[in-house]
């Protein structure tokens, strides 16, 4: 049996000025997100822990640079790259672009998971990629507890993947700026033990993600 912990990174200045982010934009944390960083190390450091495992963009480094100060063993998969938004990156989140960003998710919410922004991902294609990622950290089988920082919506296609959900399902998972969901893996499924957990954050570090429908479900 494996322990999973997954988190999504600490906020940027991007997310703070709701410039849209994806795979092509590698900020680094910006003050508030340096603090939840330090927040979460400081809640779940005691955990026994045998890889740190992030995406190949400084900011998931950066959020869980404490455990990898510590000499954890660290490995950058790319394949947890968060999806890229194309043409619509590094822009601000507008009203119009708010009206993109709905269409497009209706589009996936009704089984087309082909669509895109223009020059960016498919859910289908960060899925094919994410799985590549997972075969192989599913492969050490001697890591037991595992620690994994990636992003908002590449999060939210890992999970339906893990969970057996369809890709459709996607926006029922919530992501916060050091969210924590944690799970454990019986070798043939994975349970959610908790869900988008922020208790180790203080109150003014929770925030909400740009774009979030913020859709509890039961899991």
């Amino acid at each position: 049996m494996k322990k999973i912990y997954l988190v999504r990174h600490g906020q940027t200045e991007f997310n703070k000025l709701h410039k849209v982010q994806g795979s092509g934009i590698d900020a680094p944390l910006n003050h508030t997100g340096r603090q939840q960083a330090q927040a979460f190390f400081e809640y779940y450091q005691h955990l026994p822990l045998d890889h740190v495992y992030t995406s190949a963009l400084q900011r998931t480094h950066q959020s869980v640079q404490g455990f990898i100060e510590k000499g954890l063993p660290h490995t950058a998969l790319p394949e947890l790259n968060e999806i890229s938004w194309g043409i619509r990156e590094g822009q601000v989140f507008t009203v119009d672009g708010h009206d993109e960003y709905k269409q497009l998710t209706q589009a996936w919410k009704s089984g087309n998971y082909n669509a895109c922004i223009e020059g960016g991902e498919s859910p289908r294609q960060v899925a094919a990629r994410e799985k590549v990622a997972f075969e192989h950290i599913l492969a050490q089988t001697h890591e037991k507890h595992i620690l994994i920082c990636m992003h908002g919506r590449a999060m939210r296609v890992l999970l339906c993947q893990l969970l057996n959900y369809p890709l459709s399902a996607m926006d029922m998972f919530e992501h916060h700026n050091l969210g924590l969901y944690q799970l454990h893996y019986t070798g043939s499924m994975f349970i959610v033990d908790r869900y988008n957990n922020t208790a180790h954050l203080p109150a003014h570090l929770v925030q909400t993600p740009m774009g979030s429908q913020q859709i509890r479900v039961k899991l």
